[in-house]
């Protein structure tokens, strides 16, 4: 694998996203001391899993974060991301189907660090052994720092040895075979504590046959009672016939008597309707008495079962003020654990606004100063063309002087001879600046390359502007990433706490009816208030307090107009059909005041807030919720969570999608930005030879027209 380029956003003094290519070949950074490049290289090392704070020349990791400056303020999250070539497919497994790599480590200020490849999440010894099986990594002899060459040289031979073992690119199998051995340690460990295990076993297996044989015996006895038991009954049996048998001689003798005493009954009888006259009036006397008897014990009874509800109804009151003090003491810790979270929310919220305040004008500001500046340099080259010409004839003119003087002093001497050389060197020249077309073509060239450089600085331009676009888009969608992850962690983690809570009866022996209920949203309090406590109780008849399907009962007596059935809002099994078809729902406590005396024998009303009335004349006030319609509340809200974590998973998949489309689409304007750049380079290059071409050519030019003056002034 090759280095292609690293990215640092966040990280120490590295404020700003900030690109460094590593192309092939040797890649520099010069610059003067404290401009940054160290950090440079304490960046790759902590992008390859360097976990020691001092060697990041900090006190916690936390300091590798940007802390900000007199004029910018502190960041909260640093991120170092390294791009691979794996066309040579030396990468892990899992990631070796990719010809590129995007290995990021990401920092959040208290959070910890969160290691990638290709997006993915890994741990930070994946990212460790992926360096180590390439001859690198964090702790590696690869990355040569001051001293460094002078402690290899005089390193120990175990030392040598790792730096061997690094060349030879086995360091990652050596790390790997100390994570082995420290696996089989554990193993040997659970293997030693699987013995104890297996001892308690077998001493609790030897109670177990202790205990089974007990029982065998039981069983034995149990059937030597029930013969035994047997013959005691067939032996009364035998004793009860011989009863039986001198029952019926004494009931011949009782009849014989009873047709004696017939008479006497005869005689009696005739005296027994002469006292029936006088028995009316003792009679009606006795009734009297007996009704007044009567009267008072039920009042005797109607005072004891009304002190009995007192005392209950007291017993009941107290128990929910306990609940409602509970209630509200962690109502009050969720409420400061809340607002908390908010002011910390809202002091994060006012730090990303301050950050980005002024954005827009800088950049607005800095896109002027360079369109000023370009205005600037062109006038420069202007100024620098045309003095370029004037010192080239300048020039000319000087070396025209000099040989004029040194014609007119040898003219003397060789007039003839001269004047015949001069005309010849005027037809010489004359031919040459005839044929000579190279001025125009060299300043048409320069032209050309004046429009492809205005050319390629407009692409540059558009390029530049089309990078900060995608950086910006980028920025934007990963902050809504980040969003979306908070917000699905947050459904997610209520979501576990709920199923948590509720999943608490899962191993129960008898689950309570309230699991097997599902009620309407905004009814769990009405729900919980008609059946009360008996909402707990299980549906196995095999518990001691249980509820126990029943045949359908003729439909009940018809409702008011302002009640509903409950049952409509309500899920439940066909043990609670009979309790729920008789009980309705009211809008108000008033209307259940005024209905309560209308109800039918097992009738029941109740409010959406627990207000509840019953036929009997049992009632009770509305308030707190109970612990049933708190659990029944958990529950609707648990199904609510399912679908709002589904769409929330979508959502950020979504998002993640959309911010790996953005990485891409600004990796493409960076190279397009990078390519542009090139381009302006390039064009920049092609327009100074142009120039030095004209202005050689003019210069040459130039001075044939010289010399072909000073030969016609000679002639």
């Amino acid at each position: 694998m090759q280095f292609v380029k690293i990215r640092l956003t966040g990280f120490k003094s590295f404020v700003d996203s900030t690109e460094l290519a590593i192309i092939p070949g040797i890649t520099g950074i010069v610059g003067p001391n404290g401009c940054g490049k160290s950090n440079l290289v304490e960046a790759l090392r902590w992008a390859m899993g360097e976990n020691s704070a001092k060697r990041m020349r900090g006190s916690e990791m936390d300091d590798v974060i940007f802390g900000g400056t007199a004029d910018r303020p502190p960041r909260n999250i640093a991120e170092v991301v390294l791009e691979l070539d794996n066309q040579s497919r030396t990468a892990p497994a899992a990631f070796n189907q990719h010809d590129h790599l995007e290995i990021s480590r990401r920092i959040e200020r208290g959070q910890g660090s969160d290691y990638r490849i290709n997006g993915k999440s890994v741990r930070a010894r994946d990212i460790q052994l992926l360096f180590q099986d390439n001859a690198s990594g964090a702790h590696s002899p690869a990355l040569v720092s001051q001293g460094r060459v002078g402690a290899l040289i005089g390193a120990k031979p175990t030392e040598r040895r790792l730096l061997l073992e690094e060349a030879a690119g086995i360091t990652g199998l050596h790390s790997r075979r100390h994570e082995a051995e420290l696996r089989l340690k554990a193993a040997e460990e659970n293997l030693t504590r699987l013995e104890d295990v297996i001892t308690a076993m077998e001493g609790q297996l030897a109670g177990l046959k202790k205990q089974a044989r007990q029982a065998a015996r039981y069983r034995s006895l149990s059937d030597r009672i029930r013969k035994a038991e047997a013959a005691l009954l067939h032996l009364r049996w035998i004793a009860a016939k011989a009863v039986l048998v001198s029952a019926h001689a004494d009931l011949e003798g009782a009849e014989d008597t009873v047709r004696q005493r017939t008479l006497v009954v005869a005689q009696s009888s005739q005296a027994q309707a002469k006292a029936a006259e006088e028995l009316p009036p003792l009679r009606q006397a006795e009734a009297s008495a007996a009704a007044g008897l009567q009267r008072l014990n039920l009042a005797r009874e109607g005072l004891a079962a009304e002190e009995e509800r007192l005392q209950q109804a007291t017993a009941e009151s107290e128990r929910r003020l306990e609940q409602i003090e509970r209630d509200r003491d962690r109502e009050k810790a969720l409420a400061g654990d809340a607002d908390g979270a908010l002011k910390l929310l809202a002091q994060e919220s006012a730090e990303i606004e301050a950050a980005r305040l002024g954005e827009g004008e800088a950049k607005e500001a800095a896109k002027a100063a360079v369109e000023a500046q370009q205005v600037v340099v062109d006038g420069l080259e202007q100024s620098l063309s045309e003095e370029t010409d004037r010192v080239a004839a300048i020039e000319a003119e000087r070396q025209s002087l000099g040989r004029q003087v040194a014609d007119l002093e040898a003219k003397s001497k060789t007039v003839a001879a001269r004047e015949q050389a001069v005309l010849s060197e005027r037809q010489s020249l004359a031919a040459e600046i005839a044929k000579s077309d190279d001025v125009s073509l060299a300043n048409q060239a320069v032209e050309s390359a004046e429009v492809q450089l205005g050319q390629a600085r407009a692409t540059a331009e558009s390029a530049e502007a089309d990078r900060q676009r995608e950086d910006e888009a980028r920025a934007d969608r990963r902050q809504e990433l980040e969003g979306t992850e908070s917000a699905l962690a947050k459904l997610e983690a209520e979501a576990d706490a709920l199923n948590a809570l509720l999943g608490a009866t899962d191993g129960e022996l008898f689950p309570p009816l309230i699991d097997a209920v599902r009620v309407a949203k905004g009814y769990e309090t009405a729900f919980a208030a008609a059946l009360g406590d008996a909402v707990m109780a299980p549906l196995d008849e095999a518990a001691p307090v249980h509820w126990r399907t029943l045949p359908e009962l003729p439909p009940p007596s018809d409702w008011p107009e302002a009640v509903r059935p409950l049952a409509s809002k309500v899920k439940a099994p066909p043990a609670l059909s009979r309790c729920l078809a008789h009980i309705g729902l009211i809008d108000n406590a008033a209307a259940g005041a005024e209905l309560a005396a209308k109800l039918a024998p097992g009738q029941i009303l109740v409010t959406r807030e627990g207000g509840l009335w019953r036929w009997d004349g049992y009632s009770a006030i509305e308030g707190a919720p109970t612990a049933a319609a708190v659990r029944l509340q958990q529950r609707n809200r648990l199904s609510e969570l399912d679908g709002e974590v589904a769409a929330a998973r979508n959502r950020a998949s979504e998002c993640r999608q959309a911010a790996e489309a953005s990485a891409d689409a600004l990796n493409t304007a960076v190279e397009q930005d990078r390519e542009a750049r090139n381009g302006v380079q390039i064009a920049l290059d092609k327009l100074n030879v142009a120039r030095e071409a004209a202005s050689r050519l003019a210069q040459e030019t130039s001075a044939r027209q010289s010399r072909m003056d000073a030969a016609t002034e000679l002639a």
